[in-house]
C-alpha cells in the first residue's frame, strides 16, 4: 500500500505562525479546585496565610495549573489559535511537556502566546499520521517569562 504525503508545501508553511496572546487569571478559587482534583493536600495551594508563612506572595498554583482564559465575547482575537486542514479525522494527544522559571500564585495575570513549532509526518499502522508541536509561553504582567509548554498533537 502507497502512503501519499498529507504535509504539503501550504501546510508546512504553518511552521513558525504565532497566534494572538490570551490572558490568563490564576484565581485563588481555581488553584484550589485543581489542588484538590489532583489530590494536592499540602496547605500552599489553599490558605494564603500558610503560603506566605512558609515564603510565597500568595497560594501557590499547582504545577500544571497556568490559570483560566479571560474571555470577553466583545474583544474577539483577530488571530485566533487554528491548525492548517488536514485530510485525517482522528486526533490524540501526544504529549505535554511544561518547564516552569518562576513561580505561579493567586493573583497572578499571565500572556500566553502560542506558536507552531513544527509539523512533520510519519507512517502508522493505519496510515498516515501528521504531528503538529505547539509551543506556548506564559509571561507575567511584566513581561518575564514564567513557563512554558509544548504540545504533540497527532491526526491519524
Amino acid at each position: 500500500m502507497t502512503q501519499h504525503q498529507i504535509i504539503t508545501d501550504e501546510v508546512q508553511a504553518w511552521v513558525g505562525r504565532r497566534f494572538d496572546p490570551i490572558t490568563y487569571e490564576i484565581d485563588p478559587s481555581g488553584v484550589r479546585l485543581f489542588a484538590r482534583t489532583m489530590g494536592y493536600t499540602d496547605p500552599i495551594f489553599y490558605d494564603r496565610e500558610e503560603a506566605q508563612r512558609r515564603g510565597y506572595r500568595d497560594i501557590v498554583a499547582p504545577f500544571g495549573y497556568l490559570g483560566a482564559p479571560v474571555y470577553n465575547p466583545a474583544a474577539r482575537p483577530a488571530n485566533p489559535l487554528r491548525l492548517p486542514e488536514l485530510p485525517l479525522k482522528r486526533r490524540l494527544n501526544g504529549g505535554t511537556v511544561m518547564e516552569y522559571f518562576a513561580e505561579v500564585c493567586a493573583g497572578d495575570v499571565l500572556t500566553a502566546t502560542t506558536s507552531i513549532e513544527d509539523i512533520y509526518e510519519r507512517p502508522g499502522r493505519t496510515g498516515p499520521m501528521a504531528f503538529i508541536v505547539l509551543k506556548t509561553e506564559f509571561r507575567d504582567s511584566e513581561g518575564r517569562l514564567v513557563a512554558t509548554q509544548q504540545t504533540t498533537l497527532i491526526r491519524y
